[in-house]
């Protein structure tokens, strides 16, 4: 996987019928592996006239799909099989939105399926196992130490892309500076 940005998700879906087997899902999964064309599901983040395709749908407003859009799907695995439950693992490039997936996989299948519950486990450089921080460290200190890490490997990015949060050099301000 040479794509700095990668994510692994786990993911729980649901079908509309439990008519499904696990082969029949099995061979749906292969054709969504690789380099894929994807179209982004309306209820997303992408913009058209400066405001989020989501916002505008809320406000009933009709709203085109984008057109599909090649994205990359390094791993697709069945972790789970309780028809009609499924649970996968994706690793995928940017880009990337599950929703679209399920609901592919689920038109694939001649049938309907939705997200029940999706987990991030790996954006980047970060995994939810090493850099999440557990309730029990919720301290001052413990939070510093973390950010101090995350900063650390931020860092090591080679091409790490400027935070929005990142003021240029000559804005910011230290508490010593007030």
């Amino acid at each position: 996987m040479t794509d700095q940005y990668q994510s692994a998700h786990m993911h729980s879906f649901s079908f509309l019928t439990d008519q499904i087997t696990k082969e029949d899902l099995e061979n749906v999964l292969q054709k969504f592996t690789g380099n894929i064309m994807q179209v982004p599901p309306l209820y997303s983040a992408l913009k058209k006239d400066g405001q989020r395709l989501s916002t505008l749908v809320k406000k009933g407003e009709f709203v085109e799909a984008k057109p599909a859009r090649p994205v990359v799907v390094y791993n697709l695995t069945l972790k789970n099989f309780k028809p009609p439950l499924f649970t996968l693992d994706v690793e995928c490039g940017g880009g990337f939105y599950v929703r679209s997936l399920v609901n592919d996989i689920g038109r694939e299948l001649s049938s309907c399926a939705t997200v029940q519950e999706l987990t991030r486990t790996k954006q980047g450089p970060f995994t939810l196992e090493e850099h999440a921080l557990s309730e029990d460290k919720w301290t001052i200190d413990e939070i510093g130490q973390s950010l101090e890490r995350c900063m650390l490997l931020l860092q090591a990015e080679p091409s790490r892309k400027k935070l929005k949060t990142e003021l240029p050099e000559e804005h910011t301000r230290s508490c010593e500076d007030k």
